[in-house]
């Protein structure tokens, strides 16, 4: 009840908890009640009863992102009904559900959200959880870094999630001291990649990256001739020290990326393994263009190919029923060509609206508005990127950041309005 009423008054604090809790969540993978789950239903209810109050105007409900979603759920229903397996599509219905309540209470509550706060959070979870993944073999799957969560890609789209939050952390740093402490948690979280042996994370990390060093580009010119010196003397100390602690295993996996064309797929049992979730999808979209096999039913074809087989080490069930470990193959192939298209429409929109709101604060010179909107750009890029190598439609970051795109956008441009009222 305490709880409760702390979380009337304050429902932001509920949004927040939620977006720390994610990497602990397998700490309640077995437990049919969790802290996530507990706070989740009852902001739920709370932003429930605000709103039938109007202590919360329904007008914040409004997004150019409803047009692409209230579409991809109708055909995503049409598809339920027709499903090959309507019980693996219920069950699929009910992890999707999660995302849509955070999108909805995230457009309602997100311009409270104290975004500093948020970024703060994320970066200590799921550099927590580095920590504990890299001196811990417990929180490792056959010696690959997986937290607390059972596939190590997955851990890695949670690290390439807070780096740029993290990063943004140690430029925004009032003092030395606080910039050391969160550059050490930067540290953690790359040691956390090099320890998940992630070649999708490193990918996905060094373009995020990249579009960083981008928007930075101007403060580089601040840069004279004799601190080159000193970078380069940091070079020569840092790039040998990562070569040699990065394990031989990661190394291999990453020359496999440099050599595909000469049979790498043949070599390596992991992108084989993906190669055949293209082709098995495809074969889906094929038979079932309109409408897909029905949501979550991927793994139920794909167990019934020679593939399935071929890449089972031991038969067991999870690992004959593999998901497409690529969301759009995965929602293209489930739900048919149209409703894939709108998902897409609905990211690219999401990025649409960073870049709006961006633009926004860069022509009213709002340099520290822009640097946030611009690291939970990246934080966004690397999502949707990752969503190419891993099957999670229903990531909790995901749906939350998809209705901030539109409450950075909307807070942006109100601000601009008002000043050019005043």
């Amino acid at each position: 009840l305490v709880g409760f009423t702390v979380l009337y008054r304050k429902p932001t604090w509920g949004l927040l908890g939620i977006a720390a809790l994610v990497p602990f969540e397998g700490f309640f993978k077995d437990s049919s009640v969790s802290g996530s789950k507990l706070i989740g239903a009852s902001l739920a209810v709370i932003v429930m009863l605000q709103l039938a109050l109007h202590q919360i105007p329904s007008q914040r409900l409004r997004s150019n992102l409803w047009r692409y979603l209230i579409g991809f759920m109708a055909l995503y229903l049409l598809s339920l009904f027709a499903s090959d397996n309507l019980g693996m599509s219920q069950t699929h219905l009910r992890e999707l559900s999660v995302g849509l309540v955070l999108f909805v209470i995230t457009l309602l509550i997100g311009r409270e959200l104290n975004l500093d706060l948020f970024a703060r959070l994320v970066t200590l979870s799921v550099s927590t959880t580095c920590a504990m993944a890299m001196f811990s073999s417990r929180f490792q799957d056959k010696g690959r870094a997986a937290g607390l969560l059972e596939d190590p890609n997955a851990f890695a789209l949670l690290i390439a999630f807070a780096v740029p939050l993290g990063l943004l952390l140690v430029i925004r740093s009032p003092n030395l001291l606080h910039r050391l402490f969160w550059a050490g948690c930067c540290l953690l979280l790359l040691g956390g990649m090099t320890k998940t042996e992630s070649r999708s994370g490193l990918v996905v990390l060094a373009l995020s990256l990249a579009i960083g060093v981008w928007h930075y580009r101007q403060q580089l010119t601040r840069i004279r001739p004799r601190h080159f010196g000193f970078a380069m003397l940091g070079a020569a100390i840092i790039l040998p020290l990562a070569i040699y602690a990065m394990p031989a295993g990661y190394l291999a996996r990453i020359q496999s990326l440099s050599i595909l064309s000469a049979g790498a797929k043949a070599q390596d049992e992991s992108l084989g393994r993906r190669a055949s979730y293209i082709v098995v999808g495809s074969q889906i979209i094929r038979e079932h263009p309109l409408l897909g096999s029905g949501p979550g039913t991927f793994p139920l074809h794909y167990a019934t190919t020679g593939y399935a087989k071929a890449f089972s080490a031991n038969r067991k069930i999870g690992d004959l029923y593999r998901r497409a470990h690529n969301t759009y193959l995965e929602i293209f192939s489930e739900l048919g060509i149209p409703a894939g298209l709108l998902f897409v429409g609905m990211l690219v929109q999401g990025f649409y609206n960073l870049i709006r709101a961006r633009r926004t604060w860069l022509q009213r010179r709002e340099w520290q508005h822009a640097g946030m909107v611009t690291h939970l750009g990246m934080s966004f890029l690397s999502l949707t990127l990752f969503l190419m190598f891993l099957s999670a439609p229903n990531l909790k970051y995901l749906w939350i950041m998809l209705a901030l795109t539109w409450v950075l956008r909307l807070k942006a441009e109100q601000a601009a309005l008002t000043e050019a009222k005043a």
